[in-house]
């Protein structure tokens, strides 16, 4: 009587890999949009140092005690701008600047909400980091 010999099965089943990947792939489609909704800030330090040097000029915009938003790009340094006229220099100035740095500089007495909303602003327009500045308390006490 003659044995039958098993054959070796030499295929590997990738479907169970194919399922896996693909609640993968699902399960970061929907987290990767949670994790971008931060507004990126360079914070700055207890004391606070100068901006360092540079051959380009900086984009600033400023927001005074009543909200108002200026950018330090427009022609007349103190025009008022709306928040879509922001966005819309903000991109501009960007682009002719070898630099992606936007520097907030506002009132201490201005709405917390303003300040966030000019940083939003400058990172929905493609700045690439953000500043918040500051004045020195060392020169403050002198004067």
């Amino acid at each position: 009587m003659a044995r039958q010999r098993r054959r070796l099965m030499a295929d590997i089943n990738v479907v169970p890999y194919i399922d896996v990947s693909l609640v993968l792939l699902i399960v970061f489609m929907i987290a990767a949009p949670m994790l971008s909704q931060g507004v990126k800030v360079d914070l700055p330090k207890a004391t606070a140092n100068k901006i360092p040097p540079s051959k380009f000029k900086p984009i600033v915009v400023s927001v005074d005690q009543q909200g108002h938003y200026y950018i330090n790009m427009t022609p007349d340094k103190k025009q008022v701008l709306s928040s879509e006229q922001l966005a819309v220099w903000v991109k501009a100035s960007l682009k002719r600047s070898k630099s992606n740095t936007v520097y907030v500089r506002a009132d201490q007495g201005v709405d917390y909400g303003k300040v966030v909303q000019a940083m939003v602003i400058a990172q929905h327009a493609g700045a690439g980091s953000i500043g918040l500045m500051t004045d020195n308390q060392r020169q403050q006490k002198r004067t």
